[in-house]
C-alpha cells in the first residue's frame, strides 16, 4: 500500500528543520519546536500538519518579524535545480543535507502569511526565497487579498526574475481558484490585474512556468469564458508550438463544455458532417468495474474535418437526479467519406472527488461540443 501523502510532513522532517533553524540561530529552541510540530501528528491530515508546523514556528522564532525571516532564510537549502525543460528536480526527494526545502516549507510560508501582513515588503522577500525551495503559492494569497497595492508591483518584477520558481509564483500565486489555496474573490470577479503577468509569462522558456499560466487561464475560463476564448483567438496568431500547447491546455475546459467562441478560435466551430453512433457494454455494471465505449463515425463531407470527440456521463446523484461530467475522448482529423471506429474503457471506480450512486446513467457523445449520439448503462452497488 502506498505511503499516505500527508506523511511527507513527519517527525523526521521536523527534526531536520529544527537542526537547521538551530544552525541559523543558536537561541532557537529545537526541542520545543519538534514537540509542538509533531504533537498529535498521526491524527492530522496534510494541511492540518502544515498549520501545526506554523503554530510551532510561532512559538519558537524571534518575536521580531524581520529577524525571524532572517533565521528562516539562513536555514534554507540552496534553490531547487531545474532540468533542461525548466522543471524542478528533487521536489519529492529526501531531505537535503545543507538546509530546509520541500514540504517543510508549506507551514513555514503559512507562518509568514500570519505575521507579515503588516510588513509586506519584508514578507514578500522571504516568500521569494521560500518559493525557490518549495513554493509560496499558498502563502502569498492573503497578501494579494489584503495588501494588493503592495503585491502587484512586486509580481510584475517577479515575472522577469532570473529564477523560474519565482516567475511561476507570479502566475500560480495569483490564480483566482488555486486548489487548496484561499480563493481570491476579487480576481474571480475581475481577473484583469493578472493578465499582464500572463502575457509576460506565456512564452517563458520554462515548461514549469508555462503550465502555471495555462492553469491560471483555465481558472479564469470558469468565470469569464469569453475572455479566455478571445485570448486564445488573439494569441494563436504566429504562436510557437509551446504557446499553442499552452493555449490548448488553457482552453481544455471550454472545449469540453462546447463553448462556441472557443471552438471557433480552434477551428472547431462546425459540428460533425456525417453520422455517429455510441454503444456501451456491458449494459449492467457494478461500482468499481468499467464499461467499454464503442464510437462509430462516418463522414459525409467532401473535405477533411477537425474533430474533438468527448463524452458526458450523467451521474446519478444522492437525491435521485443527475449531473453531467464531461470526459476527454479523442482529437482527430476525419477524412472525406471516412468511417472511423473509436474505443475507450471508462472506469467506474470511486475517487475522492466523486461518489457513485446506483441507477441508470446516460452517456452523451459530443463532437466539437455538439451532442450527436447517446447510450446508457445501469450501475449497481
Amino acid at each position: 500500500m502506498a505511503e499516505p501523502f500527508k506523511n511527507l510532513i513527519n517527525a523526521g522532517t521536523a527534526r531536520h528543520a529544527a537542526h537547521h533553524l538551530r544552525r541559523a540561530w543558536r537561541g532557537f529552541d529545537a526541542a520545543s519546536f519538534e514537540a509542538l510540530a509533531t504533537d498529535g501528528l498521526d491524527a492530522l491530515e496534510f494541511k492540518a500538519r502544515a498549520l501545526r508546523w506554523a503554530d510551532a514556528l510561532q512559538a519558537t522564532l524571534p518575536d521580531d518579524f524581520d529577524r525571524a525571516c532572517g533565521v528562516i532564510e539562513t536555514a534554507l537549502a540552496p534553490p531547487l535545480s531545474l532540468d533542461a525543460d525548466g522543471e524542478p528536480i528533487g521536489l519529492q526527494g529526501g531531505l537535503p543535507p545543507d538546509g530546509i526545502a520541500g514540504w517543510a516549507l508549506w507551514g513555514t510560508g503559512e507562518w509568514v502569511a500570519r505575521n507579515g501582513l503588516g510588513a509586506p515588503a519584508r514578507a514578500l522577500d522571504c516568500l521569494h526565497a521560500i518559493t525557490q525551495r518549495f513554493t509560496a503559492e499558498f502563502a502569498i494569497r492573503p497578501f494579494i487579498a489584503q495588501r494588493p497595492e503592495a503585491v502587484w508591483p512586486v509580481l510584475q518584477g517577479w515575472s522577469r526574475d532570473p529564477s523560474a520558481h519565482v516567475r511561476r509564483l507570479a502566475s500560480e500565486g495569483s490564480r483566482p481558484r488555486l486548489p487548496w489555496g484561499l480563493r481570491l474573490q476579487a480576481l474571480v470577479a475581475d481577473p484583469s490585474p493578472t493578465l499582464p503577468l500572463l502575457r509576460a509569462l506565456q512564452d517563458d522558456p520554462s515548461a514549469y512556468v508555462r503550465r502555471s499560466v495555462a492553469n491560471h487561464l483555465n481558472d479564469v475560463a470558469k468565470d469569464h469564458p469569453d475572455l479566455v476564448a478571445g485570448w486564445v483567438h488573439e494569441h494563436r496568431a504566429g504562436a510557437s508550438a509551446a504557446r499553442e500547447a499552452l493555449l490548448r491546455h488553457a482552453s481544455r475546459g471550454l472545449i469540453k463544455a462546447g463553448h462556441a467562441p472557443t471552438l471557433l478560435a480552434w477551428g472547431l466551430s462546425q459540428g460533425l458532417r456525417g453520422e455517429a453512433s455510441l454503444a456501451i457494454a456491458p449494459a449492467c455494471v457494478r461500482v468499481g468495474e468499467s464499461v467499454a465505449l464503442a464510437v462509430a463515425l462516418r463522414s459525409t463531407a467532401r473535405t477533411a474535418q477537425a474533430l474533438v470527440v468527448d463524452y458526458a456521463v450523467h451521474h446519478v446523484k444522492a437525491n435521485g437526479g443527475s449531473s453531467p461530467k464531461v470526459f476527454k475522448g479523442w482529437k482527430l482529423a476525419l477524412a472525406a467519406g471516412e468511417a472511423r471506429a473509436l474505443n475507450k474503457n471508462h472506469s467506474l471506480r470511486e475517487v475522492t472527488t466523486r461518489r457513485l450512486y446506483p441507477g441508470p446513467h446516460r452517456v452523451v457523445l459530443l463532437v466539437n461540443g455538439v451532442a450527436v449520439a447517446e447510450a446508457a448503462f445501469d450501475l449497481r452497488a
